[in-house]
This record gives C-alpha cells, structure tokens and sequence, in this order.
C-alpha cells in the first residue's frame, strides 16, 4: 500500500452569504489508499467534493495534486488532471439511453479530440479495453436503462477510470445497493487500490467502512473533527468525532407506558436485513437514532403506508394495521412529518393557515364548503403554542424562517388527533431555540397517542425522547431508557453493532 500524498487539500474555505459552511479544511489522500470520509448531514462533505471537483469555486485556502496547484474552475478540469469523482446519484454518470460501449467512451467520442467519424467497432474495441481493465463482465451491446442498478453502478465507475486517474471520489455508492452488489463493488475498488488509485470515500455504513478504509476522516460543522489511520481503525472514536459529545441536555423525566398503541412484529424493510419489533405505548415519546442511510426513513415511509414491507405484520391499538396508501395512514390516525419539508411538507405558495389544514380540509369543510372560521381559529391556536413567530396566519411561508417553517410542518400534524405521530428529522435544520419549542410540545401533548422521533443527532434524541431506539444496517440493535444512558455502549450501536467483531 502507498504511502505518498497524492492530493492535499489545506484551509479549505467556503461561505454562502453570511454562512460559512467550511471552516478551514485540511487532508490528504494517499496513493493506494481508501480514506473514508464521514460526516452528519450537514457537515460540509458535499461542499468539499464538489470545490475539488471544481462544481463550486473555493473561498480560501488550496489544493494540490502531485505536488501542483489544483485549482480547476469546472469538473471537465478537474477530470482532465486526474480527479474523477462518481455522484451519488448514479444518473449522473451514464446516460440511460445509450449502450454500454457508448458510456464507456462517451467522454472520448465527445472530446475535442474526437474522431470525425463514428466507427461502432473502434468503439466498442475501445469499450472492452475499458471493460476489462476494470474486470467489467457486462454486455457492451445492452441499453443502460435495461441494466440493474448495480450494472449501471459498475458502468458509472468504469467511465470514470477511463480516464485512469489519479484520485477518484465516491459518494455513498452503496446507499442503493444489496450486499451481493455491494461485494463486487468492494472487490472493483481493492484492484483500483492495487493499481494505486487514491480513493476518497463517503460513507456511513459501517459495513463499507470495516471492509475497505484504511484510514477515516471524521468532519463535523465544517472542519475535519477527527483523523483516525492507526491500526486497528477506531470505528466508535470515528463515530464519536463525527457526532461530538458536547451534549447539554435539560434533564427529562422518562415515562412509562403500559398501554400499547403500535406493536411491529418481524418487520423487514430491506433485502437481507434482520426483522424488526418494537412496541410503542400510548403517552410515550420513543427516539429512533443511528447514521445516514441505517434505514430510519424507510421505516418511517413503511409505518406510514408510503412503502411495503417486505415481511412482518403491524397491529395498531390491537387490530391490524397494513395501510396501502398514506391516506389510509391518515385515516387510521397515523400522521408523519416528512424529512425534506421543501419537497414533501410546505407548500410556498400557500400561507400558514392553509399550510396547516391541507391535510384535513375534508375534516373543515360541510358539503364541500371550508369553513374558514375553523381553519383560521386552528392555525392561531397552533401559531400560539408552538410559538410560530410571524404576523398573522396569513403570512406566506415564503416569509418565515426555516425553523418556524418547520414548526408550521408540526402545527400541521398536530392540529388533530393522532394515534401514531411520526416525525422524521423533524429538528433538521433548525435552530435551538426553535428545537426546544418543539419538543417541549411533542412531550407537552403526547397522552392519547405514541410519538416516534427519527434523528440522526443523539442529543436530539436525548433531550426528547422517553426511550431511545438505535438502528443499525436497516434493523434495531439497541435500546436505551432515557436518563441514564450508556452512551459508550449507544455509541458503539450507533457504530455499527459489534465494532469489535471481524471486520
């Protein structure tokens, strides 16, 4: 394995506006090496892969390559010196409606080198070659869009080593994949590590990371938070930097409950993951923690009739309980805060009181008719507890700011009663203040329903909950009764489970 500094990054900078979203970053990356790059969301990993990718110009501080200034302006520079980087969405890096040889020399036929004339068989010469430098066994002839996502994974990353770089970049390229999958792609990166290729990988599936790092990079607000390369790899101390452990909690007192709302029984939520049962208790507040990609949004949509189980069965206050379409959630009492407010919670055009009885304007009309009055009088009563700082109900959400938009997302959701109230990253994006607030009312008004959180930040977890829940590889491996928590053993599952098993 190589030991020489290919690319070195050093001060990096970066402000949008008066927000400085990298705080004077500094790495390398090492020929031969897959450095492993782990962040909350948040964090700044995107801004950082894409200045080095030359999507976004730097603010301050320096790059360099082989001991050159790196400094490109566009990703066609940044590939033309010798740093490729592979998107996660894999989309972005074939093209769906051509063949296989096509996208293997795409970059070539579209260069300014390119030769006047298509010549299909040179193209498809040239496509073995690249094929079969890479151990790529696929069918040259086959449309991309006919492939598995793994094929098209495998495609995406090829392209990329035609160019034969020095440095390449892969953002979650698991995220999408199953473990078989996931196999051929580890074994694609160790023979690109053999041919002495630094690697910068992003990832939160421990999995991944015990297979291939050889060193981790922890980054947390901006700035890197934790270089761990000594062997063996301290999994739990990388986790531990990447999520920080200044934790200032307003003590809570834990509830019990004895009433059951919701029982899940040997849920499966995802090919080859291990099945899933909790209970949750009417008047209780229960957290469900763990890395980016864990599955905490999938088993949310599943509670939440957006997707289908795969197997297992739910019961909800003793009945069963298999909703097909969100609507029949809503119907139950089930109701979710979405994760991305932007996309699936507000809606810009409207103002606040609309924004809240969307949902149920069935439930405020008479004959088809709304009635205003009980839409206006429900979104003052929600502004007031909850603490919405704004002017009036009538105020667009285009005029908020983002935390009293996503209290507006809350208000929403409970404005009626709920048997189940799901929130996913529901503090995602907001500010303390605006935290508190909201799960000072989740815990105010939780008798006569169970509130399941979704978090990926532990003191969210631990300033709200009653119990806290830790997933793992799509499945729950932890359980942790508020209060007085271990938090070296919750990190440890937060981690990844057994951190000291075989790697």
């Amino acid at each position: 394995m190589g030991n020489d500094a290919v690319f070195r990054v050093g001060g990096l900078r970066k402000s949008f506006g008066h927000i400085e979203v990298l705080g004077g970053v500094s790495l390398e990356l090492h020929a031969g090496e897959v450095t492993v790059l782990m962040g909350a969301n948040g964090a700044g990993k995107s801004t950082l892969v894409k200045i080095i990718s030359g999507v976004y110009e730097r603010g301050g501080g320096g790059m360099s390559l082989v001991g050159h200034e790196f400094a490109p302006n566009t990703p066609a520079e940044a590939i033309r010196a010798g740093v490729v980087t592979v998107h996660q969405n894999i989309n972005d890096g074939v093209v769906a409606d051509l063949d296989v040889a096509t996208n293997l020399t795409l970059d070539r036929l579209s260069g300014s080198s390119a030769p006047f004339l298509f010549n299909p068989g040179r193209v498809r010469r040239e496509a073995r070659a690249v094929a079969d430098r890479m151990g790529l066994v696929i069918d040259l002839k086959a449309r991309i869009s006919d492939l598995s996502l793994a094929d098209r994974q495998m495609v995406a990353i090829a392209r990329a080593m035609a160019h034969q770089p020095k440095v390449l970049i892969l953002d979650e390229p698991t995220s999408s994949l199953s473990s078989a999958e996931a196999d051929r792609l580890f074994a694609l990166l160790d023979r690109l590590r053999e041919q002495g290729v630094a690697i910068l990988y992003i990832s939160h599936r421990m999995s991944d990371i015990r297979r291939l790092a050889d060193r981790i990079v922890s980054m947390r607000d901006g700035v890197i938070s934790g270089v761990f390369d000594r062997k063996p790899l301290d999994y739990e101390g990388a986790v531990n930097a990447m999520l920080g452990r200044k934790i200032h909690l307003d003590r809570i007192v834990a509830r019990n409950s004895v009433k059951p709302v919701l029982t899940v029984d040997g849920l499966r939520i995802a090919p080859g993951a291990r099945p899933i049962s909790l209970t949750l208790g009417d008047g209780e507040v229960v957290a469900i923690t763990g890395l980016v990609g864990v599955g905490k949004t999938a088993l949310a949509e599943t509670l939440f009739g957006v997707r289908k189980p795969l197997a297992g069965t739910m019961t909800m206050n003793g009945r069963p309980y298999a909703p097909e379409t969100a609507g029949e959630a809503i119907a139950a009492g089930v109701f979710l805060v979405a994760k991305d407010r932007a996309t699936s919670g507000i809606v810009g055009d409207f103002n606040i009181e609309r924004n809240v009885s969307l949902p149920f304007l069935k439930r405020t009309s008479r004959l088809g008719v709304l009635r205003r009055r009980i839409e206006r009088a429900t979104a003052r009563r929600q502004i007031q507890e909850l603490g919405i700082v704004c002017r009036s109900e009538k105020d667009e959400m285009s005029a908020l700011s983002g935390g009293n938009q996503q209290k507006v997302m809350v208000a929403r959701w409970m404005s009626q009663a709920a048997r189940l109230f799901i929130l996913d990253e529901p503090f995602q994006g907001v500010d303390i203040s605006a935290r508190r607030d909201i799960a000072a009312k989740l815990r105010a008004s939780a008798n006569g329903r169970a509130t399941l959180l979704f978090v990926t930040e532990l003191d969210e977890a631990l300033e709200t909950a009653d119990r806290i829940l830790v997933m793992s590889e799509q499945t729950i491996v932890g359980e942790h009764r508020n209060g007085d928590v271990d938090m070296d053993r919750l990190l440890a599952e937060v981690a990844g489970g057994s951190l000291h098993g075989a790697a």
